[in-house]
């Protein structure tokens, strides 16, 4: 028998005996119960990875007698790339359905934190266990996950992290190397350097401040003849976008490059076409929208950096479930790689 087949026979009463416990006892260490000393539940997770123990989550859903439950909680705004994580969730919510998880999607105010942390204190252990949430970092908002998760309710963040507080697991993309991806290339579109503005949808999004603190990193020490305008905040509405980003061009005729590290970016093609110096500007954006596509196509964007909404809704389902059935082990999920898109290779 080989090695990865008696692995897999490895049973809660092997990680028992080698732990020298009871069963209730390496039952408490899985599910994250009190009632087990430090340095019991040491010896079992060093049995556990001695033995190489792998948890049956099949079965461990199997033997529950209700469905797993987990709400998705979505910015509701003019933010196209929201809207994809819906249409993401809502298209892989009847696989889910077929493996025993219940998957509802909320829709709450964007940038609103009084509005998801109402959202989060509603929730009950008895018809949630996970709920995955797109974040402002504000402390209603940590104080609600706080909350949340004392509840027995696993909370997991998504796009956007919230490492302050109780959550348990994150699911997007690395934003400080968006950040550094955004910097390298206008470095390398403005050889000559010259003033680039960043427009951030809110500085209370940790992703937007983790991918200013990239671009601003590479800027100043890989291109020092880039001057920074900003960052200034579009609050990812294009309205509010395209009025920034006209009053940038109006102070700032000799601006060389912009990158907009939130959404509104159907208001930053307007502006730039409006003023007559789209194609004169070098623009990087975010997320591959309809606008962004228009903008690519147009010239008025010169790259898009794109994360997959449908495979940080796959990883979040499967994180959800490991994390909601075995809340005291680790989940790994794959990594949500950076697209680059120009307008020569749009899919």
């Amino acid at each position: 028998m080989s090695e990865e087949n008696a692995r897999r026979r490895v049973t809660v009463h092997d990680v028992a005996r080698a732990a020298g416990v009871s069963l209730a006892t390496v039952d408490r260490v899985l599910n994250g119960r009190p009632g087990v000393r430090a340095a019991t539940a040491e010896k079992v997770d060093e049995a556990i990875a001695r033995l190489g123990f792998s948890r049956d989550l099949n079965a461990s859903l199997m033997a529950r007698a209700r469905d797993l439950r987990v709400s998705f909680f979505i910015p509701d705004s003019s933010n196209e790339f929201m809207d994809r994580l819906a249409e993401a969730v809502g298209a892989r919510a009847a696989q889910a359905s077929a493996d025993r998880i219940h998957i509802l999607t909320h829709r709450v105010r964007a940038l609103d934190a009084g509005d998801l942390a109402r959202a989060l204190n509603g929730l009950a252990a008895q018809s949630c266990d996970c709920a995955v949430i797109v974040p402002s970092e504000e402390p209603e908002i940590i104080a609600a996950v706080d909350a949340a998760t004392r509840r027995g309710i696993v909370v997991m963040t998504l796009v956007s992290d919230l490492p302050g507080s109780g959550r348990r697991h994150f699911i997007g993309i690395d934003n400080a190397a968006a950040g550094r991806t955004a910097a390298s290339l206008l470095g390398r579109f403005l050889p000559q350097g010259g003033k680039v503005a960043v427009i951030a949808g809110s500085l209370h999004l940790r992703d937007h401040i983790e991918r200013f603190e990239g671009f601003s990193g590479i800027a100043g020490g890989e291109f020092p003849l880039l001057c920074l305008v900003g960052p200034l905040e579009g609050h990812d509405e294009a309205e509010a976008t395209e009025s920034v980003v006209s009053a940038l061009l109006a102070r700032h005729p000799d601006l060389a490059g912009i990158y907009n590290l939130g959404a509104g970016n159907a208001g930053l093609v307007a502006a730039l076409e409006k003023s007559g110096r789209a194609r004169q500007v070098r623009v990087i954006a975010h997320e591959l929208t309809a606008p962004t596509r228009a903008g690519l196509n147009s010239g008025a964007i010169d790259v898009v950096l794109d994360q997959n909404p449908d495979g940080e809704i796959r990883e979040a389902i499967a994180a959800a479930r490991t994390l909601a059935l075995a809340t005291a082990r680790p989940v790994v999920t794959d990594p949500i790689e950076i697209g680059i898109f120009l307008r020569d290779n749009l899919r």
